[in-house]
């Protein structure tokens, strides 16, 4: 970036570091300390397999503990862009300026109501199913945790530097375990074990594109389910039921869009990854598909994959529908029934 870009980055980066102190002693301290890990690295530069000075990166992490407390309670900045300022909020604004000269910004509201600010190097600016889609490279700055994809409004953004940093983390986890599974089956299909570094960039190129697919499903399934579900979302006070609900579209946005792309396209890396990538509240909540994923291992090409992913998408929409008429009827006290609905046998497929 250039000097005359020096006020916009100062403000994206003071956003950034205010959203990191509303919300980073939030994370649970196995994600804290691996998020604190990763941002080390990031802006000092480092690959993934850089060994970390403990005296250093304790220092750093104090440092940056106390701009938080400096900052805790701070209101977020608007942004200086060309002669304007425009809201922290607004990237679309920001973007008009922006992309032109090869840059992007954006900013939107994560998961536990975390918001996520990043301005980085525009790689691509195109147009999927109606949908605009910005891939950026290298970033300048970011907050804690970045999410590798997201939906506003119409506009899906894929950030290559955070899914690297993400695969990498991925790829270390498994190498200490070397379980066998999906996500193994992913990295040897990749060829992670024979030249690991071009076969992470050829994981970052293939996954963009499933991420892109996945978003494009988002956008899909925000339009079956309408205006209310974000608005039931941003009620929910509770995590569990925040997850339910997150992991009910996503599954619904994977079989209306994501997995019958990938079927179709044949792509076998990207299945498996997709199956080694099924954790948590989404595995719980989709035994039919972790299943299929056992029969896609042993070889069935993926029929009985197909056959949970076209049922599957009715099955999601009655979720969908269940946890909304939880919402509006009971409202802004509905996070408790939902995520007791959610651990009920009527929500898994």
């Amino acid at each position: 970036m250039s000097d005359a870009d020096a006020p916009l980055l100062d403000a994206v980066r003071t956003n950034c570091r205010i959203s990191d102190a509303r919300h980073a002693r939030e994370l649970t301290l196995c994600t804290y300390l691996l998020a604190m890990r990763d941002a080390y690295r990031w802006e000092h530069g480092l690959d993934a397999e850089a060994p970390l000075p403990p005296a250093s990166l304790g220092a750093w992490v104090a440092e940056r503990e106390a701009q938080w407390d400096a900052l805790e309670g701070a209101d977020y900045v608007a942004l200086p862009v060309g002669d304007v300022t425009v809201g922290p909020f607004d990237a679309d604004a920001v973007n008009r300026a922006l992309t032109p000269r090869g840059q992007v910004y954006a900013a939107g509201i994560g998961r536990f109501g975390k918001p996520q600010f990043f301005l980085g190097e525009l790689l691509r600016d195109e147009r999927r199913d109606g949908l605009r889609v910005l891939v950026a490279g290298r970033e300048w700055a970011r907050d804690l945790a970045p999410a590798p994809a997201a939906l506003r409004a119409d506009t899906v953004v894929v950030r290559q530097d955070a899914l690297r940093r993400w695969l990498r983390g991925k790829i270390e986890v498994w190498a200490h375990r070397r379980a066998e599974g999906p996500l193994a089956r992913a990295l040897a299909a990749y060829g992670i074990h024979d030249s690991p570094r071009p076969a992470l960039e050829r994981m970052v190129a293939t996954e963009t594109e499933a991420l892109i697919l996945h978003e494009i499903g988002e956008h899909r399934a925000g339009g079956e389910l309408g205006p209310d579900w974000p608005a039931m979302l941003a009620e929910l006070a509770d995590r569990r039921a925040e997850l339910f609900a997150r992991a009910v579209r996503d599954h619904l946005a994977d079989c209306l869009v994501t997995l019958p792309a990938l079927l179709a396209q044949g792509d076998e890396a990207s299945l498996h990854f997709w199956f080694g990538n099924l954790e948590g509240v989404r595995r719980e909540l989709a035994p039919r598909l972790v299943a299929a994923g056992g029969a896609f291992a042993e070889g069935d090409r993926g029929q009985a994959l197909r056959l949970a992913v076209n049922f599957g998408g009715a099955h999601w929409h009655r979720v969908a529908a269940a946890v909304l008429a939880l919402h509006r009827e009971h409202g802004a006290e509905s996070a408790a029934a939902i995520a007791r609905y959610g651990e009920s046998p009527a929500a898994r497929w």
